[in-house]
């Protein structure tokens, strides 16, 4: 097929092609006349390329892959998901092809496009029929949903809903927003610390909101003009994130643009949004892949797995692993709590 000259389509699911696997193994090394007919044909698969191989990313063709798996076995849990929800996943791969290497504030806006456009679409719209979510009338928790304190030159953002785990509600980000625009233009703040209070940093985006926008185009407005990951990536090297517990969705994605991010060993990072017909949509297309490349943001994002935080600081996601502090007096075990989300 690679040898025709284009002349096949682009596999894609409306073809009924969900996915290519790719044997990336020593003897499928391809010939010196082969390689740029192989690398141009994968590129051109409108799908999830998947790679496997035994040695991970070494082989000539793995940078043309959407991820790399180590076996087929290794690969079975991506597979299952980009088979769930293949245009989401195909969604996902085109992302991350397209704005590899794009400038951060435009990328941004093509990832809030490209989640508007999976918010309309009938894969999202079946996991909400389905999925049983936490309930919004639950009792609110008290206090400010983003804790700030200023001590010199020092700004502590602290997120504070933590009987919840601290999801991205709009409330959180209409506060986050407020203090990140402090951040941008009072220079006499040089540095800012971003941590959750109670067991865990973040568990991500607020299931109780998921589909609450009618509109998908006035929701893609508002992450344009309201947005945290944009204020994130402009305020990135004052930033440090500290983070503890479930760093899901969400959680992950901002604590990427952080220009430090430090975490605990029992810390785990994960993507799940596949899962729901959607792709990472708080900025994670964009920041997660400038910390630890293409592959193995695709391979998080199709695979949904946790990362756990000696793996996340191998990759590079995380900068530096700490021993957990004493936590605050929210932090107390409290009843009630919810598992992680989004």
């Amino acid at each position: 097929m690679a040898r025709s000259g284009g002349a096949h389509a682009p596999a894609s699911p409306l073809s009924g092609t969900t996915h290519v696997l790719v044997d990336l193994d020593p003897h499928a090394r391809p010939s010196t006349v082969d390689k740029p007919l192989l690398a141009n044909w994968l590129r051109q698969q409108a799908c999830p390329v998947i790679g496997i191989a035994a040695s991970g990313h070494d082989h000539p063709l793995a940078l043309v892959c959407d991820a790399v798996a180590t076996s087929v076995a290794d690969a079975a849990e991506l597979i299952d998901n980009i088979v769930a929800a293949p245009l989401a996943a195909m969604v996902l791969v085109q992302l991350l092809r397209a704005t590899d290497g794009l400038e951060v504030s435009r990328a941004l806006i093509f990832e809030s496009l490209a989640y508007a456009t999976l918010q309309a679409g009938g894969e999202f719209h079946r996991w909400l029929a389905s999925a049983e979510r936490p309930v919004r009338t639950q009792v609110a928790e008290a206090g400010a949903p983003v804790l700030v304190e200023r001590e010199g030159e020092l700004l502590r953002l602290r997120l504070n809903r933590p009987a919840r785990r601290n999801p991205l509600s709009v409330e959180m980000r209409d506060a986050l927003v407020e203090a990140l625009e402090l951040v941008e233009v009072d220079s006499s703040i040089t540095a800012v610390t971003i941590s959750g209070e109670g067991k865990c940093f973040s568990a991500g985006g607020d299931l109780r909101e998921f589909g609450s926008a009618e509109d998908p185009t006035v929701a893609h407005a508002v992450r344009s003009t309201r947005s945290v990951p944009q204020l994130l990536a402009r305020c990135a090297q004052r930033l440090r994130f500290q983070v503890h517990g479930a760093a899901v969705g969400a959680g992950v994605e901002m604590a990427a643009f952080g220009g430090h991010v430090e975490a605990t060993p029992d810390t785990f990072f994960q993507l799940p949004e596949i899962r729901f017909g959607l792709i990472p949509g708080s900025g994670g297309c964009v920041s997660i892949p400038r910390r630890i490349g293409r592959l193995r943001t695709g391979y998080m994002a199709l695979s949904g797995r946790r990362v756990d935080a000696h793996t996340a600081y191998d990759w590079g996601l995380v900068d530096q692993l700490v021993e957990p502090v004493a936590q605050t007096r929210a932090a107390q075990g409290r009843a009630g709590e919810e598992p992680p989300h989004a």
